[in-house]
């Protein structure tokens, strides 16, 4: 009897050594986030593919057995962090709290997130409030991590203690830490968005699909993160392969841009595609237009520019939006300087505005202005990319 004692102690009763226990932390840690990023973001939060109930309610059972959080808490800050991204109401913002602090802290600035009460009620609306989650999920959201404790000791034995803790503080450093901190301080950028989201990896597999970030703040709702050719969502892959089995429905993607031709003044299709793509229209103007002309400057003269540090240069992207005062002047005074690099930025900041107005008719006779302004401007980037938008058109993934 005392031997059996023993043996249970120190095996469970499974009595996996550790390559068996690695692989069973491999396995609920992976579908801990394939529970997050395919049912609590894609499908709750934004809505991109709805799921069988069956299938939807183990998820939602799988979150409160693993991490205790609440759908209705988890989608109200989520939600919270894009419409106030990278200002004082972003729940999780390293412009706002630093990088560090969101890194090594994210797990309380969620808790923070969460206790404000008119908040959750105002972003969290539209989650599960059947009787599950109002009597056990919500009230008893302690109970679920406390009962896989249990589990894994009945599996593991006293080794089932560190494999629970494992379990506890995967979904908080990798999306709390890596995806809300890192995701907005370090890897490449698609988009030119109006935060400072990025792309960790193009082939997004260890957590879910969720390393594209950049690609998902351009199209929130997008059931699909991949937009290159050369990226990968894992967590696509698995909805496409639910969606054969009739246990998901993709209910949005991300449009695709292509560009049509002999259009002579811009219409209500290229207005339609500017603004579904606006991030995309920025980031190729930046692209085609600022960065040409700034190399023409630097090589025929530009010893001010060269004496330019990098982030200056690089804010040219977005207007120096993330600039400091001191650094928002130094960049006026370089463009001061150099007429032509002027007038490139001072026509991204006229497409911003035109993307800004409210009514359609408005946006589209600023856009056809702004299109006629530019090809007769004598810069050849500058027309070339208005001959470009406005044959600009949407079509679906």
């Amino acid at each position: 009897m005392f031997d059996s004692l023993i043996s249970f102690a120190s095996g469970g009763l499974t009595q996996f050594g550790l390559l068996g226990m690695s692989v069973y932390i491999l396995i609920v840690t992976q579908l801990t986030i394939f529970t997050v990023t395919l049912y609590l973001h894609r499908s709750q939060a934004h809505r991109g593919v709805d799921f069988h109930p069956l299938l939807a309610h183990f998820f939602r059972f799988w979150a409160w057995l693993t991490t205790g959080m609440i759908t209705k808490e988890w989608v109200a800050v989520h939600r919270k962090h894009h419409a106030c991204v990278e200002t004082a109401e972003d729940p999780h913002s390293p412009m706002i709290y630093g990088i560090r602090k969101v890194f090594w802290q994210g797990s309380e600035l969620y808790r923070l997130a969460v206790e404000n009460r008119a908040a959750t009620e105002k972003y969290g609306r539209g989650t599960p409030v059947d009787w599950l989650e109002q009597h056990v999920y919500t009230p008893h959201a302690l109970l679920g991590p406390s009962l896989m404790l249990g589990i894994n000791i009945a599996l593991f034995g006293v080794a089932g203690v560190a494999v629970w803790a494992i379990q506890m503080i995967w979904i908080p450093f990798w999306a709390a830490g890596v995806v809300n901190g890192i995701g907005h301080y370090w890897g490449y950028r698609n988009f030119e968005s109006a935060d400072t989201s990025r792309n960790l990896l193009p082939w997004a597999l260890w957590i879910g699909g969720e390393e594209l970030h950049n690609n998902h703040h351009a199209f929130p709702s997008s059931a699909k993160f991949a937009l290159r050719r050369f990226e990968f969502d894992i967590g696509w892959l698995l909805i496409r392969g639910l969606s054969r089995l009739h246990l998901a429905r993709v209910l949005r993607v991300a449009p695709g841009l292509h560009e049509r031709g002999n259009v002579n003044l811009p219409d209500a299709e290229t207005l339609r595609a500017v603004l579904t793509h606006r991030f995309q229209a920025l980031t190729e103007y930046y692209r085609k237009v600022i960065l040409p002309i700034l190399g023409d400057e630097v090589r025929s003269a530009g010893d001010h520019l060269r004496l330019l540090p990098v982030r200056l240069r690089r804010a040219l992207a977005n207007g120096g939006r993330w600039l400091d005062q001191d650094g928002r002047a130094r960049l006026r005074a370089a463009m001061q300087q150099r007429p032509r690099l002027r007038t490139v930025v001072e026509y991204r900041q006229r497409l911003v505005a035109l993307l800004e107005q409210r009514s359609p008719e408005q946006a589209l006779n600023a856009l056809q202005e702004w299109v006629h302004d530019a090809e007769r401007s004598g810069i050849t980037a500058l027309q070339q990319f208005a001959q470009r938008i406005k044959g600009y058109a949407s079509h679906p993934v």
